[in-house]
């Protein structure tokens, strides 16, 4: 049985419920091309259950502003950049106040300033509800979660702080210098740098052999890496 905020959505009521609190962005949105971001709210809310019509321009035009679209909101959508349509899939998915926000992969494809700005955004509407984050973007966590999950096949491998993630890897993560040979194979290769006089290689695990061997502050990454090839 799964219980949200109370409610066991096994049962017709409890799954009403928790849907009327409950807002949603799927990593690919259906929009309308042809309706301006304005129009799109408007429909959007109708579908929720807003009837009055003075109720849904009013929290249209405050969400429109919440999320940055506030002058170009008469535009159609199929003018918008792709962080323009990511940033109005937040806004349709808060419309009616929801208690849970569930978002799926928010910044796949967008530059990186668009990226700091959805963040930042989420990290905001964090402070009035429950958000839930889907991402394989190891950064949006970093920046974004104060908890996390790590689900591998439906199994969930890790529960914890951002900080208890990144505990995984100290002690274990290296930074070796080498004229162009690559690491030991029991060492987890992270990443690779190219420098004048060779290859800088960031790595997991014990670096026996390695003199120039120097001991780095682990990442979130580095945690992940490390839960992952060890939990397998």
């Amino acid at each position: 049985t799964v219980h949200v905020f109370g409610q066991d959505i096994t049962t017709s009521i409890g799954k009403r419920l928790v849907k009327s609190q409950l807002g949603y962005l799927p990593q690919e949105l259906g929009l309308y091309p042809d309706l301006t971001g304005a129009e799109f709210l408007d429909y959007v809310s109708i579908l929720k259950g807003v009837s009055d019509k003075r109720e849904r321009r009013r929290e249209t035009a405050v969400l429109l502003e919440t999320v940055g679209l506030k002058d170009v909101s008469k535009r159609r959508i199929k003018t918008y950049s792709g962080g323009m349509k990511r940033r109005l899939g937040i806004a349709q998915a808060l419309l009616a106040n929801p208690k849970l926000l569930i978002v799926d992969e928010p910044t796949v494809g967008l530059d990186p300033e668009e990226r700091v700005r959805l963040r930042n955004m989420l990290a905001d509407m964090a402070q009035k509800c429950t958000v839930i984050l889907s991402t394989h973007i190891v950064e949006d966590i970093s920046q974004s979660c104060n908890e996390i999950a790590v689900i591998n096949q439906g199994q969930v491998m890790f529960r914890g702080s951002p900080r208890d993630l990144i505990t995984q890897a100290r002690g274990k993560t290296w930074q070796i210098t080498t004229k162009g040979e690559r690491p030991n194979h029991d060492l987890i290769l992270v990443s690779t740098l190219q420098l004048e006089n060779g290859v800088q290689f960031r790595v997991l695990g014990k670096p026996n052999g390695y003199a120039n061997a120097k001991a780095v502050e682990p990442s979130l990454e580095d945690g992940y890496i490390w839960l992952m090839n060890n939990e397998l």
